[in-house]
């Protein structure tokens, strides 16, 4: 049976490592049946190559890691991304509360604690979403109670106490307590649109060759505004990026930009709802629609796996990306802000 498997033409299997990132078609030989191949084919994206291994890995539409040995397939090919159906109806609007835990789940912080309804976050003072108390429901104890106990909890790690406040979604008398215990620093916008709004002819994306990953390498840090020298934080980063039911990041490459992508971007895959981010252009590639594309090719891939809802958070005072989402069809559906207790 052996010989006959290898008798099997595979001049249609034309991948090359360079194909990574890419979305795929495979097909291998999974046996034979009365002297006659039989095959399955696996469409997803092109993940990994392992040479020495002889193997690659294609995470399917089900968003799991398929390892297929490069001598079972006989054919394989880069495909367009899956097309966005704009009919694609979006989920049933989630309260705050429920959309501002499942923006958690994406973005989870490395050490967590609850104390009652809330929960406690750190992530060695690596962003204010993974080092601040999630105030939703109720904590077991009066506002000003569970502040003490917030404050007395970021104290013991040596970071100060934030506050995440959501408008309207957090405790009742929160924000009273907050007065006389805390100053806000900044609001942010949680917007919301059908993930069909996001399709992009297929022709843009495919110009802007947008390569997926499930992985954010050096290459993309590198354009990852957030990340410094610190080695603490710069570890909390790589568990932060890396959290979340189903991560991926998109890379944009242009030969005028020789030393890493053009354009990055993170998305997360949570049933329904797909939460995107760090959408960062280098200034001289801008006005090209590659934060456009990059949107886009994440949005297929999600809505591959189920989801049909998009949602973003964006600071208030960021114009330029408010606008840009704006044309993207995004809505304003909350606020949300932080509040720094006083020592």
């Amino acid at each position: 049976m052996a010989s006959q498997a290898t008798e099997v033409d595979r001049s249609g299997f034309r991948l090359t490592p360079a194909d990574l990132g890419r979305r795929v078609m495979v097909r291998r030989v999974v046996g034979i049946l009365e002297g006659r191949p039989q095959f399955s084919d696996t469409l997803g994206v092109l993940t990994s190559w392992d040479s020495e291994r002889q193997s690659l890995t294609v995470v399917n539409r089900a968003g799991q890691d398929v390892e297929l040995p490069v001598a079972a397939l006989v054919a394989g090919k880069p495909v367009p991304p899956a097309p966005l159906r704009r009919s694609l109806a979006a989920p049933p609007e989630p309260t705050p509360a429920e959309l501002q835990r499942t923006a958690a789940r994406g973005w989870a912080a490395l050490e967590q604690e609850p104390l009652g309804d809330w929960l406690l976050r750190s992530s060695s003072g690596f962003t204010r979403r993974g080092n601040s108390a999630q105030t939703l429901g109720d904590p077991g104890l009066p506002p000003a109670e569970a502040l003490d106990r917030v404050r007395d909890w970021y104290a013991a790690r040596g970071l100060p106490a934030y506050v995440e406040v959501t408008l309207p979604g957090s405790t009742p008398g929160l924000e009273a307590a907050l007065a006389e215990r805390g100053t806000v620093e900044a609001y942010t916008e949680v917007r919301t649109a059908p993930l069909a709004r996001l399709a992009a002819p297929a022709a843009a994306t495919a110009a802007a060759d947008v390569r997926l990953s499930r992985t954010a390498d050096a290459a993309w840090r590198s354009r990852y505004q957030r990340v410094d020298a610190d080695e603490a934080r710069t570890a909390a980063a790589q568990a932060l990026l890396h959290s979340g039911p189903s991560v991926w990041f998109a890379s944009v490459f242009l030969p005028e930009v020789p030393d890493g992508p053009a354009a990055i971007g993170r998305c997360v895959v949570d049933g329904a709802w797909a939460g995107f981010g760090a959408i960062e252009v280098l200034p001289q590639a801008r006005r090209r629609g590659l934060a456009s594309a990059v949107m886009s090719t994440l949005a297929a891939r999600a809505a591959e796996e189920g989801a049909s809802g998009a949602y973003l958070q964006v600071e208030a005072e960021n114009e330029v990306a408010r606008a840009m989402y704006d044309k993207l069809g995004f809505e304003v559906r909350y606020r949300y802000c932080y509040a720094r207790l006083h020592v």
